[in-house]
């Protein structure tokens, strides 16, 4: 018989230990062109947070246990290797090099020992595969404005690299036409991200006779620098490159011609949803062509994924019934068939096999990341995600949000009359990013035990259109905040009454600890507690210390530069309003973080112990900007909840 008891003192079977004893993520779907095998990327806390190349099939790793494929282009990486005729490709970790192996062999490095060197992105020329094409981004000069970004040819035969396109300061996408004669790209340039402002660009492949491959007559696609974002290209033919544009005011798709040289929308008229989203990881796809005319796409639609059959011809578009919340990496497999990551709300993350004939598609299941320790959680254990729009008063702006109820089959609700549960209120990274509805075993941990969950999709939020994202231009640390209240606001009274306003804490990491941090400055007696995880503290700071790709991000959040607007750069930074801060504050750090230093955390942390304030560091050896060893990932999701515990008085 389930049982009552207060609410955030439920005993729960999802413990962190189990979720990180044997977890894997999928970080990426690879598919060989050549030989149709389907492979994927496993991020393994268990060991050491390193990344490994598995063929799908066969379950085996290509490499032993001193190989991890990561790459720390843009630092945030991605798009770490490709297969081609059987051989893997891909950037080990530890020295920036590119190597090369086969199924059974050893791998063996094909780009010089140049630790200054990295490598992203690649792409295989069709017809001479020992070319590639990536990515590469040069740290000879460390400092961000400095560090200088190209497309750039690796010869696997000679074991040399040489640049083909250069100008702009950031470079994505590269891909070769299935006949090998032309090279598509996305590029951009400072102060705009590319969700921001960016160009698409084809150039015609040359190869002299000593084997030297170049780019000649590159031309202009689509895109316009600060106004325009165009992303993720990909050829369905010799002839036609597809890709996505936001002119319409979401990211639909479009295409372009090369015999027409000219690019337009593939639909007759707009769909309001995002058919991509910024790309902060390389190597996403949301595209993927099939027979014939038709391209098997997804976009998002009230957060959640949705999948489409488009005739690009006629421009005629199909919705085709998605059962997976959350979809990445889809790629072409043959035929009318593609593969993907896919994550349901009940279900954990898999590589999945779509078949599609006649506007239906099925699915089947190739690798499962479910653990033994996940696979014997009870099915009703798990919190479903309930979207909900809100109207942020008083202008009536939408606000995206998705509570969490507590959930455990073993409990029937609370012991305490007219009791509502605390909450957990979850502020994304980014901050132009969303928070999606994919099961996540970390939310769970919570709901099991009694609290609610909410994740709030600011007004800056991408997926929901330009101009949803747009709220935030100039106001990062107001509209962000702003919603938040607002949000608990709305779910804490009539008609909604979810959750306890007396028992909120507020968390976020990165972008989202800022965030964090703000709301308990400015917002005081909103939240009893919080915890930023690698938040940024200081605004000024983070523009001087941050990484290449970010370090001009701000002057369009914040409204211009520290020197332009010093004042409002102090005004929002928490670092310089840690007075204001009341509630008890847990900061957890990563002592690499190459995208928010330590110091951030250890200036605010420094400011309100010498006030007397209740906060607690926890620096981790070895993390960067997020948590990849299980150790820390366990010791991270315990503290927490201990801390919330201590903070609400809740004795089981």
């Amino acid at each position: 018989m389930p049982k009552t008891a207060p609410y955030g003192t439920w005993s729960s079977p999802i413990t962190a230990e189990a979720l990180t004893k044997s977890s894997i993520n999928i970080g990426d779907v690879l598919v060989d062109p050549v030989s149709s095998t389907v492979y994927h990327l496993e991020d393994r806390p268990s060991e050491g947070g390193r990344s490994v190349v598995v063929n799908t099939k066969s379950a085996k790793d290509l490499f032993g246990p001193e190989w991890d494929v990561r790459s720390g282009v843009q630092e945030y990486g991605g798009a770490a290797s490709i297969v081609h005729g059987g051989v893997l490709y891909f950037s080990h970790f530890a020295d920036n090099r590119v190597y090369a192996v086969k199924e059974g062999s050893q791998p063996e490095p094909i780009t010089p020992d140049n630790k200054n060197h990295r490598f992203a992105d690649f792409t295989v020329h069709p017809k001479y595969p020992h070319l590639l094409v990536a990515i590469l981004e040069d740290h000879t000069n460390p400092l961000p404005a400095d560090v200088v970004t190209t497309l750039a040819v690796l010869n696997t035969q000679s074991k040399t690299v040489y640049t083909i396109i250069s100008g702009a300061d950031f470079y994505n996408c590269p891909r070769f036409s299935p006949d090998g004669k032309h090279l598509a790209w996305q590029q951009w340039f400072h102060p705009d991200m590319p969700w921001e402002g960016s160009e698409i660009h084809v150039g015609t492949v040359a190869i002299d006779g000593e084997g030297k491959l170049s780019i000649i007559s590159p031309t202009y696609v689509a895109g316009k620098r600060a106004d325009i974002s165009v992303a993720y290209p990909f050829w369905t033919s010799d002839n036609l490159l597809v890709f996505t544009s936001d002119i319409s005011g979401y990211h639909n798709p479009w295409k372009y011609s090369l015999t027409e040289k000219k690019a337009g929308p593939v639909l007759p008229s707009p769909v309001a949803e995002d058919f991509s989203s910024p790309a902060w990881f390389l190597g996403w796809s949301y595209g993927a062509s099939l027979e014939g005319e038709e391209t098997f796409y997804t976009s998002y639609r009230d957060g959640r994924s949705v999948f489409y059959l488009i005739r690009l011809e006629s421009g005629t578009i199909t919705e085709v019934e998605c059962p997976y919340a959350e979809v990445e990496y889809l790629r072409r497999l043959s035929g009318n068939q593609v593969v993907f990551m896919g994550k349901k709300s009940t279900e954990a993350a898999a590589v999945v096999l779509g078949t599609i004939s006649n506007a239906h598609a099925s699915f089947s299941i190739l690798k499962s990341t479910a653990g033994e320790s996940e696979s014997a959680f009870p099915p009703s254990i798990i919190s479903v995600p309930q979207p909900i729009a809100l109207k942020v008063p008083p202008s009536g702006e939408p606000l995206y949000v998705v509570f969490y109820p507590p959930t455990n089959p073993d409990y029937a609700g609370t012991s305490i009359a007219g009791e509502k549960p605390p909450c957990v209120v979850h502020v994304h990274g980014g901050p132009t990013y969303a928070e999606r509805q994919g099961l996540d075993w970390s939310k769970q941990y919570f709901t099991s035990r009694g609290f609610a969950w909410l994740d709030v999709n600011y007004g800056g939020s991408s997926c929901y259109g330009r101009r949803y994202i747009d709220r935030l231009v100039g106001k990062w640390g107001i509209v962000d905040v702003q919603d938040t209240v607002a949000a608990v606001g709305a779910l804490s009274t009539a008609p909604y009454s979810l959750i306890d306003p007396k028992r909120l804490a507020i968390r976020g990491g990165s972008a989202g600890g800022f965030t964090t941090l703000a709301l308990l400055c400015f917002s005081p007696h909103t939240f009893a507690t919080g915890t930023s995880s690698y938040g940024v503290t200081d605004l000024r700071k983070l523009c001087e210390d941050t990484h290449k790709m970010e370090s001009r991000y701000l002057e369009k959040l914040v409204g211009g530069t520290p020197k332009e607007i010093p004042e409002v750069f102090r005004e929002r930074s928490p670092v310089f309003n840690a007075d204001k801060i009341t509630s008890p504050l847990l900061i957890l750090q990563g002592s690499i973080d190459a995208v928010v230093p330590p110091e951030q955390a250890e200036a605010i942390v420094r400011d309100i112990e010498q006030r007397g304030g209740k906060v607690e560091y926890i620096l981790f050896e070895g993390e960067g900007h997020g948590w990849r060893i299980a150790e820390n990932i366990k010791t991270a999701l315990e503290k927490e909840i201990q801390w919330y515990e201590g903070v609400f008085s809740l004795k089981k």
